[in-house]
Parts: structure tokens; sequence; C-alpha cells
């Protein structure tokens, strides 16, 4: 039986976690939360943990030790497939490389969830990816198949996807990784233009800085898998911690 926990104005809330993967403790006590309706950018060098801690949220990975709290949820305690479908009902996850269906065309990739966890037919599935491909820009690309598209492109279709179950939290991972900084400035730029239009609550894993100070309400820094440091984007041109100015600056 799952507790649960109400947190005001608290839709992530991470307490002391803790994972060691192959002998290696990744994250060490990480201390996080994210505000309903607030974007929460969490950066930090390769290998920091980032990536970790989304899937440990999500329920790809489980933490060793401490409490995650979704929406009121304490996934920590989850113990059926039936509890983490019911979270990822809520929770929209874009993965970093898009896991795109190759052999889908665009309008079929985005419908695929609307088939699979709702009772909508076909048709109206369709017209709800059809919505979405406007809102992401793409209209009139229904018909391709992701090796028709560029890689910017096929971001947002995986965002598109991502969205189709209409999620109130959406996790990022790497959403601008290998894209050229104009498409890396439309990703980030569309990201926030979804967050303020729906109201949506975000996480975001990203080393890209440019688009974290873009996108950022608050932010975090990972080395080593602690909190190095968490605020306001203000807060950390500010700050005079060394780690914090060569990461920033180089």
């Amino acid at each position: 039986m799952n507790a649960i926990t109400e947190y005001q104005g608290t839709v992530i809330e991470i307490r002391d976690v803790w994972k060691t993967l192959d002998g290696k403790e990744v994250l060490r006590g990480i201390n996080l939360s994210v505000g309903a309706g607030e974007t929460m950018v969490i950066m930090g060098r390769s290998g920091s943990g980032k990536s970790v801690l989304l899937q440990c949220i999500i329920g790809l990975m489980i933490p060793d030790s401490g409490t995650i709290t979704v929406d009121g949820m304490e996934v920590t305690s989850f113990e059926t497939e039936r509890e983490w479908k019911a979270l990822r009902l809520k929770v929209g996850f874009l993965f970093q490389g898009g896991a795109l269906f190759d052999s889908l065309t665009v309008a079929e990739n985005i419908s695929f969830p609307i088939l699979q966890h709702t009772a909508s037919g076909e048709k109206r599935a369709l017209k709800c990816a059809m919505e979405l491909l406007r809102l992401v820009d793409l209209e009139g690309e229904d018909r391709k198949y992701p090796s028709e598209l560029s890689g910017g492109m096929q971001k947002r279709v995986s965002l598109a996807r991502t969205l189709a179950l209409g999620p109130s939290i959406v996790l990022f991972d790497e959403p601008t990784a290998g894209l050229d900084p104009v498409t890396s400035d439309s990703i980030s730029q569309l990201i926030k233009n979804l967050n303020r239009q729906g109201g949506n609550s975000s996480l975001v894993v990203t080393h890209d800085i440019r688009s974290a100070f873009h996108i950022a309400d608050r932010m975090a820094m990972l080395e080593d898998g602690k909190v190095l440091m968490a605020g306001t984007p203000d807060e950390f041109r500010a700050t005079h911690l060394g780690q914090i100015q060569l990461f920033l600056y180089g």
C-alpha cells in the first residue's frame, strides 16, 4: 500500500535519495523539489547522476534508500506494476533518444500511447495526433516516417507523443542533445511555451547551459551524485562557487 503525502504547491519531492550502480554511488543523498507549474532544470557533467535520478522518479530504476513523492504518491513505496502504470499516465517522459518507432508514421507514433492506454478509437487518436502536431509546429508531417525527419523534427514528434495523454508533469532527458544551436534554441522555446500555455510542471536534465538558462524557473547542479547548488538562474549567475563558475563559463 503506497503512502499518500500532501505537499503544498509541490508536485515532485525527492528526499535523501541514494543509488549505487556497479559499486559506485551515483546518487548520494539527493534532496530536491519541483513546484506546481515550475520548470526545474538539473545540470551537471556526464556521470553526475542526472539521468539516473530521472529514471528513479519514473520507476525505471529503484533507489537504494530515500523517498520520492510525485503528485502526492510516494513512488518509492510502490509494490505493483498497476501503481506504476497509474503514475505514468500522469507523468510524461521524453527520452534522450526520442524512442520513436521507425516502422510507424509520425501520426501513428503519436497515436500509439492514446490507443494503448485509453478507450479512444483510431479516428479520435488520429485527431489528437494532428492537434499535437500543430502544437509542436509540424503540421503536414503526419505521414512521414522518423527516418525522413531531421533531428530537431524527431525531437518535436517525441515531445508531441510525450504530451499525448495530457500529463501534468513532464520529465525531459537531454532534450537538446545532438542538436545544432539554432534547433536547440527552437526546442527550448517550444518547451517553455508549452509549459506556459499548459501549466505543466517540468523536470529537465541537461548539460546544455544555454538551454538551461532559457527555460528554467529554478536550477540545480549535480556533482559526484550530490546537489552542489540549487537556486534561480540569477543566483547561479551571481554565485562565486568555483565548481559552478567552471561549469558555466569554462
